[in-house]
């Protein structure tokens, strides 16, 4: 991989909304040259003996082409490796805590996960502002998990609402090993994450699941790849998301099974709720399905909260932006009750009601 030269940041040839994987981005606002290189040590907490701070940056899929922004991230990373020999249990979540500067800091967080034969262990990455202000946040998560290795991961996007995020992520899969990628979206101004995860050895497992939601003028985007690259091999997404306000999103997934992948079962689904009249949410599925002898399917629904809910609620004496705040979180908890580290499921469930009553607040000031 070509390491970018990050002293002519302005001089780096960005994608363009013309090209499919950047459809409906807002990648055309972005200005590189209005930010600049900042060293971030992140704050660990949890087991930490198996975690190395520093050191060069690893690529541990040198083969893959990535992104230019993964290549940027290399040039200039702040990393975390997290290695777990065989046979070893993690017993409690690694958690990692990225505290990202305001006024035009760029930062590169790299995540490495390196889990041996039979190893077990769960790894939390937050990311969160210091304070309001502009900041570019370019983390990549690498994962390389082993036979029978089971590892889960949740990425939690905590930014302010002036901050863009454009993460990569690959994991890869081997002989009957589990994966679990999870993220929690709330934060950014546009924060986007391009996830592939890749099952490559006999009965291998995959899952992802998502819960983003976005208000004012947000915009979340999702692009995803369930790349099954062995026979009798799993995968299943699951993301929910919510916009409000002006809000955006944007969901592309691909389920992609290869010639020799017979025995697959691969399941992906999107839901999204529109709040607001001015809120927009974009839904595509996608197969590339190369070999008969497969169980898969796709759905996607975007649309308001179901009215007879709301009546339901509101007929029992629930004021109704009380019955639209309790719909919402219920259909978030479907994603909330697969998340890793259940512990912070009970706060990222109080996040996201404050949201609602942000947009709430926002609805009446305005009527």
């Amino acid at each position: 991989m070509t390491v970018l030269d990050l002293e002519h940041l302005s001089s780096i040839e960005l994608p363009t909304a013309d090209e499919e994987i950047w459809r409906y981005s807002r990648i055309g606002d972005l200005d590189l040259s209005s930010y600049h290189p900042v060293d971030v040590t992140p704050v660990l907490a949890g087991p930490t003996d198996h975690v190395e701070v520093g050191g060069a940056p690893i690529d541990l899929f040198p083969d893959d082409i990535p992104d230019v922004f993964a290549r940027i991230n290399l040039g200039s990373a702040s990393q975390v490796r997290v290695v777990v020999p065989r046979n070893t249990v993690v017993p409690e979540p690694i958690v990692i805590t990225h505290t990202v500067p305001a006024d035009g800091a760029l930062v590169c967080p790299r995540l490495v996960i390196e889990a041996g034969e039979n190893s077990e262990a769960t790894v939390v990455e937050r990311f969160v502002s210091a304070a309001d202000g502009s900041s570019l946040v370019l983390p990549v998560l690498q994962a390389a998990v082993g036979a029978a290795a089971r590892v889960s991961y949740l990425a939690v996007n905590e930014l302010s609402e002036q901050a863009w995020s454009l993460g990569n992520q690959q994991a890869v899969g081997q002989r009957d090993s589990q994966t679990l990628l999870a993220t929690v979206a709330l934060g950014g101004d546009y924060a986007r994450v391009s996830t592939n995860a890749r099952v490559s050895g006999r009965g291998a497992s995959t899952r992802q699941v998502a819960l983003y939601f976005a208000g004012g003028t947000q915009m979340h985007d999702f692009r995803t790849t369930q790349d099954h690259d062995a026979p009798n091999t799993n995968s299943d997404l699951l993301f929910k998301g919510a916009v409000q306000d002006e809000a955006w999103s944007v969901y592309t997934g691909l389920i992609k099974i290869r010639e020799h992948a017979d025995g697959t079962a691969a399941y992906q689904t999107n839901r999204n709720l529109t709040l607001s009249d001015g809120a927009w949410a974009e839904s595509v599925p996608n197969l590339d399905i190369r070999t008969n002898d497969v169980k898969c399917s796709h759905a996607s629904t975007v649309g308001p909260i179901d009215e007879d809910q709301r009546f339901y609620l509101e007929s029992r004496g629930i004021r109704p932006d009380v019955a639209e705040r309790l719909v919402v979180l219920g259909f978030f908890d479907e994603v909330l009750a697969q998340l890793p580290a259940n512990d912070l499921a009970v706060g990222l469930r109080e996040r996201v009601a404050a949201k609602l009553n942000i947009g709430s607040d926002h609805d009446e000031a305005g009527q």
